[in-house]
């Protein structure tokens, strides 16, 4: 029988606060190993062993040795969790839990040496291969050119390391006026839809602060939690771009959704400041009004 998308996932009883917590520090500390690597191995001119949905979407060696990486660890820390990787697809589990990776989110910013890029590591209950179905419960996105890692659990808050150890506390932004939010956004490799996506900020623009690109979906996410972006909402994400900041935007008190009726996901991922989400998408969506 499945499961009824409409009521949220609970999570199970042996998933313990201890147990959500252990689980974020594992995936903190894989997202800043697989950081250190994409880093201090990253070769002067980087080799395009192949291409994704377009030629301007690439798959690098690094992005795949870091996805190595994160499965050896998982494999060896927590060999019965199934795994749901951007380069290695999905592998079975018996725990009941499934870390969700992206090796490296914003691979051209890491292409051309743009700071905004990240690991993201999540650990997931439900059924990752069904948008609406599943739940981050715990996860952290390590971005090594900016010093700082961001990290939650389920019910625990989220928080921010930075490069020399501080521990920061996160909390979204107070705004409460759509025309005074600073809004990020993410665009496809495809050009059909990079059309379609530039026509959704011609008709936002006017009505919000100002626009932001920053290239990476989890950091955008991230930056929800910290309050430097008011909202973010982008159409085309998938589960690895989304999970560990979920997750993060949540515990920092985002409020978070998809097209209307729908779930954060593929079709439309936002996530704002509470006082600002049904404006931003009432703007995004103004049929369903």
């Amino acid at each position: 029988m499945e499961r009824d998308t409409d009521a949220p996932l609970a999570l199970p009883e042996w998933l313990s606060a201890e147990e959500l917590t252990r689980l974020r520090d594992l995936a903190t500390a894989m997202a800043d190993d697989a950081a250190r690597l994409v880093v201090t191995e990253r070769p002067r001119s980087l080799g395009v062993e192949a291409t994704k949905s377009s030629e301007v979407d690439v798959v690098t060696v690094m992005d795949q040795r870091s996805e190595q990486l994160l499965r050896e660890r998982i494999d060896a820390e927590r060999p019965d969790d199934a795994i749901l990787g951007e380069e290695g697809g999905a592998s079975e589990g018996t725990s009941g839990l499934t870390w969700v990776v992206d090796p490296i989110d914003g691979t051209v910013n890491y292409l051309y040496g743009h700071p905004f890029f990240a690991v993201s590591v999540a650990v997931c209950i439900g059924d990752t291969t069904r948008e609406g179905a599943w739940l981050p419960v715990a996860g952290a996105v390590s971005a090594p050119l900016l010093g700082e890692t961001y990290a939650a659990a389920h019910g625990q808050g989220a928080h921010l390391v930075t490069a020399d150890g501080r521990r920061e506390p996160l909390a979204v932004s107070d705004c409460e006026r759509l025309e005074l939010a600073l809004v990020g956004t993410g665009f496809g490799y495809e050009a059909a839809k990079r059309e379609e996506q530039g026509a959704a900020v011609a008709q936002l623009l006017p009505k919000v602060r100002d626009i932001r690109r920053g290239g990476s979906a989890a950091l955008d996410l991230c930056f929800v939690a910290s309050g430097r972006l008011d909202g973010y909402y982008e159409s085309g994400i998938n589960a690895w771009d989304q999970a560990a900041g979920q997750v993060i935007a949540t515990e920092a008190g985002a409020a978070i959704g998809g097209a209307p009726g729908g779930e954060m996901g593929k079709a439309m991922a936002i996530a704002t400041a509470p006082g600002i989400f049904a404006d931003l998408t009432d703007c995004l969506f103004p049929e369903a009004r």
